[in-house]
């Protein structure tokens, strides 16, 4: 039975999310590479340790293994870009979530803009993933974003909608994780300005707090996300989906940074100026 009601959701303390999704930018030896360094950085910082910030990351299929082994007993958690409607059965080339969750998975990316167009993943294909994702026990972190760039309040209408169809099935309280990402700003030069992403965060937040299902959802921003951002964008906003923003480590120690002052943390820095 449910005790939670709208209002006690919006009070409910979540921890700050950073997740990283490397697509299929670095080769095998280079992602293990740079698991090595994150692993490195996650066992340092002070958001990380604290437990402020929880950083997962999200390699290639092929490399789920191999970094699962690297970040094995550190503050990181894995998942996997993408997952198959089913969970056995005749789907060549497919992963099933039964699988990644052998595999160490705990999150899934269901519904990257990327799926929709280039691989032609409708509505029902996001519907069904998503439940995949949760009757394997695996956090989906559901991507939604309007495709051109408009007024602040069309694309919050659109992404609720999107929000809402992407849930349609579940049928039990779960653990979601919203990453608003506006196609438009995806690869571009520049983010969506913080006045936009507030508008649409709003109403995520206001439609998974209306949801006695989507309760404990986090909201984050991808999107261009990248150190220096975090400060500027309002408290509707959990944490940060980046991509190529965290190729290099110390981008990625800045960014921990970031999301460590807004949790009341310290940054990296400031605790090793301490200690001396």
């Amino acid at each position: 039975m449910l005790s939670s009601t709208p209002d006690e959701a919006v009070i409910r303390p979540r921890p700050l999310q950073l997740g990283i999704g490397l697509k299929m930018y670095f080769d095998l030896p280079r992602t293990r590479e740079w698991a090595q360094q994150v692993r490195a950085l996650a066992q340092s910082h002070p958001a990380t340790l604290q437990g402020t910030v929880r950083l997962w990351v999200l390699p290639t299929t092929a490399a789920l293994e191999s970094v699962a082994t690297i970040l094995a007993d550190s503050p990181v958690a894995i998942g996997a870009q993408d997952l198959a409607v089913a969970d056995a059965g005749a789907f060549t080339g497919e992963t099933s979530g039964i699988t990644l969750t052998q595999l160490g998975c705990r999150f899934v990316e269901v519904g990257h803009a990327e799926r929709r167009s280039l691989f032609h993943e409708d509505e029902e294909i996001v519907r069904a993933k998503m439940t995949a994702a949760v009757r394997n026990s695996l956090v989906p972190v559901l991507c939604v974003g309007e495709a051109s760039e408009g007024s602040p309040a069309d694309a919050a209408a659109e992404c609720v909608r999107l929000l809402q169809s992407a849930v349609a099935d579940l049928e039990e309280p779960t653990e979601v994780i919203v990453a608003y990402e506006p196609v438009w700003a995806i690869g571009a030069a520049q983010p969506a300005s913080a006045q936009h992403i507030e508008v649409v965060t709003a109403a995520l937040r206001g439609a998974c707090d209306a949801d006695p299902r989507l309760g404990a959802a986090s909201i984050i921003y991808g999107g261009s996300a990248g150190r220096g951002q975090f400060a500027a964008l309002p408290q509707t906003v959990d944490g940060l989906f980046v991509g190529r923003g965290a190729h290099d480590v110390e981008d990625l120690r800045a960014i921990l940074d970031d999301l460590a002052a807004r949790a009341g943390g310290i940054s990296e820095t400031t605790a090793q100026g301490s200690a001396t």
